[in-house]
């Protein structure tokens, strides 16, 4: 039993035949866990969500995430029924090439995702991402303007996965109390039982993480209990909830209930046919809805509708602060992007880790929607924010955010932020531990979340804290991430420029920058404006006479790049010097384009203290590291790697004889 009207009782039946009937259309896909989950999804958008399925993009919705991504035709089946723009056709088409409804669960793909989820466990830390949001908004412009909740379906995977934990632990920490997590405690993985390999207590750990837990245990069917669980969820606005249910996985096929194969199969049509007998339903029909569940619907999301209405007359009364508030979720950053560019003195010298300090501080009064922090290496990394209160449970609005040693998590928060709207999260660690974030970089990039990522230490700069901790394939690694945008900066003034260029991005972006001072070069302050935009850009020549060769170099490698060419140009004739802070920008351009920076018929060397990989597309000569580094002081480790003036000095020389 299913303790509900007439219409929910046949609506959780429906439900669970639609998921058996598009995983058998597509002859892929998981109906199990949406069979099973079908009674708490019926009380998430029939009783307890509020939401406008006329206006998917209301600000001021409440957020749903399906962190167990793999069973998103449970998410597509309410997104149909509860009157969104998705319609039978398109659960028709269910993981079909082009379709509304994809293997997972795509922001941007379908009306009423809110995240992409799919890997597991991000979805999870998403949804903290958009608790922090909604809360530092309801801080920041009233409760009578900003008033919704996030709820996510998490199941034994997503709690196995470390970034979960992470992200549960800042959640407890921060107080989240509009978070509530559903997990689906099935017991079920695609190998077998979770006791294979999991005997830890969630309930004691949760607990432990400082969230209220509210176990139902064996209610899975019982949308009262569902409901008041839920409720009580909610009453307590100090700690996230985790609501367990027992549910069994494929419920109610004779068959396949509890069993893994009903985790990632189709069922076979005569047990399809079966089941649907079983609940009442015509087991020869397929994609059957009675108009009694749309009906019923269309009743529970009235309340939706009018909870829209009278938000939009609030902020139209609240006048200013209203405006305020649409301003910031327009995510425009308009002012900021006005004012004058950070700018830096020739010849100083500072690490591009400060310059971007210096830039992000004098953005900050002029960008309400910034947070920013880091993964406990906040003045390290240069993301702190100078007189701005840290977040917490006690200052919500604050705009300095500590994520502590979670950088996997971070990585995911920030997407939830962003995706949120209303907040640029700016996040920062060392370059190395980017490969900790690379799940969540990932999902960024396929979602085209606006955050900022800073990567500092970026090379064997780290020096003394050796191999472990200085990058080398790191930049060929995230320029090889469709979606991502990353920029290298020479020295502080185009620090400044890649900055700017990271608050008008549509997705994310990646800035790497030096631990080590650098010198600001004449050259970038006149020519980077116009010149890290495009990717890549002449710096300058030296010499006389016919263009004999080319020297690219990125980051802390342009004024070695510069020097060497220097030293050369006596013996081989005019030189140029070529700074490219964004390989991608600079290939993604024209043929054309890219000859009048690195011009046919002359031979070209690159140097950048990492991975030569990807380099063949642009020079003849790369000057690089293919191994890993050394523990020394960085001088020391760039004269013994061959990072050098001299190298450049002596590799355009080679090239330019060689040519002859």
């Amino acid at each position: 039993m299913t303790n509900g009207d007439d219409w929910e009782d046949l609506s959780v039946r429906v439900i669970r035949a639609l998921a058996m009937d598009a995983v058998r259309a597509a002859s892929s896909g998981h109906c199990g866990t949406a069979m099973a989950l079908a009674p708490v999804a019926q009380v998430l958008f029939g009783r307890v969500m509020t939401f406008d399925p006329d206006d998917p993009t209301w600000a001021d919705r409440d957020r749903f995430v399906l962190s167990a991504g793999h069973a998103s035709i449970l998410q597509y089946s309410m997104l149909h029924l509860a009157g969104y723009d998705l319609s039978l056709d398109d659960l028709r088409a269910f993981r079909q090439l082009g379709s509304r409804t994809p293997g997972h669960p795509e922001v941007g793909i379908t009306p009423g995702v809110e995240v992409t989820t799919g890997p597991l466990g991000q979805g999870f830390a998403n949804a903290v991402g958009l608790a922090i949001a909604e809360r530092r908004l309801r801080a920041q412009h009233g409760a009578d303007l900003v008033d919704h909740r996030v709820w996510a379906i998490a199941g034994d995977g997503c709690l196995e996965e470390g970034v979960s934990h992470e992200a549960a632990s800042l959640a407890g920490h921060l107080g989240l109390g509009r978070l509530v997590c559903i997990y689906d405690d099935n017991h079920i993985t695609i190998d077998g039982p979770t006791e294979l390999a999991l005997d830890d207590d969630p309930v004691a750990r949760f607990r432990s993480y400082g969230w209220q837990v509210i176990d139902l245990g064996e209610q899975a069917n019982d949308l009262a209990a569902i409901e008041a669980g839920l409720r009580d969820a909610v009453a307590d606005e100090t700690r996230p909830s985790l609501l367990v249910v027992r549910s069994h996985i494929g419920f109610p096929s004779p068959k396949f209930t509890d069993s893994k194969d009903a985790h990632g199969n189709p069922f076979p049509p005569e047990e399809i046919a079966f089941t649907k007998e079983l609940m009442g339903l015509d087991p020869t029909a397929s994609f059957q809805v009675p108009p009694e569940v749309y009906e019923g619907f269309r009743r529970a999301t009235d309340r939706g509708r009018a909870a829209h209405s009278s938000w939009t007359a609030r902020v139209e009364g609240a006048g200013a602060r209203g405006e305020l508030l649409l301003d910031q979720l327009r995510g425009d950053h308009e002012a900021a992007l006005e004012q004058p560019l950070t700018s830096f003195a020739a010849g100083e010298q500072i690490a591009t880790r400060r310059a971007f300090a210096a830039c992000i501080a004098d953005s900050a009064p002029l960008l309400p929607e910034l947070v920013s922090g880091s993964a406990d290496l906040t003045e390290n990394t240069g993301t702190q924010l100078p007189g701005s209160s840290a977040q917490s449970a006690q200052e919500p609005a604050g705009s300095q955010l500590h994520f502590g040693v979670r950088e996997h998590a971070m990585g995911s928060i920030m997407t939830g932020m962003a995706l949120h709207g209303g907040v640029l999260p700016v996040g920062g660690t060392f370059f190395v531990f980017s490969d900790y974030m690379r799940g969540a970089i990932r999902v960024a990039a396929i979602s085209h979340a606006p955050v900022v990522y800073v990567f500092t230490h970026d090379s064997i700069g780290v020096g003394e804290d050796g191999p472990t901790h200085q990058p080398i394939e790191q930049l060929a690694s995230l320029r090889a991430m469709p979606g991502l945008e990353v920029f290298r900066p020479a020295d502080a003034n185009e620090t400044a420029v890649a900055w700017r260029l990271a608050l008008q991005a549509s997705g994310p972006t990646a800035l790497v920058l030096s631990r080590q001072n650098l010198p600001v070069l004449e050259e970038t302050a006149m020519n980077g404006p116009e010149g890290v935009p495009a990717g890549a850009y002449v710096l300058c020549e030296v010499g006389d006479g016919e263009l004999a060769a080319v020297v690219v170099g990125t980051g802390s490698e342009v004024s070695l790049a510069l020097e060497g060419a220097r030293a050369a140009a006596g013996r081989v004739g005019r030189i140029r010097v070529v700074s490219m802070p964004s390989m991608e920008r600079f290939l993604a351009r024209s043929s054309t384009e890219r000859r009048e920076v690195i011009p046919l018929g002359v031979p070209v060397v690159s140097i950048e203290a990492g991975s030569t990989f990807g380099w063949a597309a642009i020079s003849d000569v790369a000057i690089g590291i293919d191994r890993f580094g050394e523990s020394a002081p960085a001088g020391e480790v760039f004269a013994h790697l061959g990072i050098t003036a001299d190298a450049v000095s002596d590799a355009l020389i080679g090239a330019v004889e060689n040519e002859g």
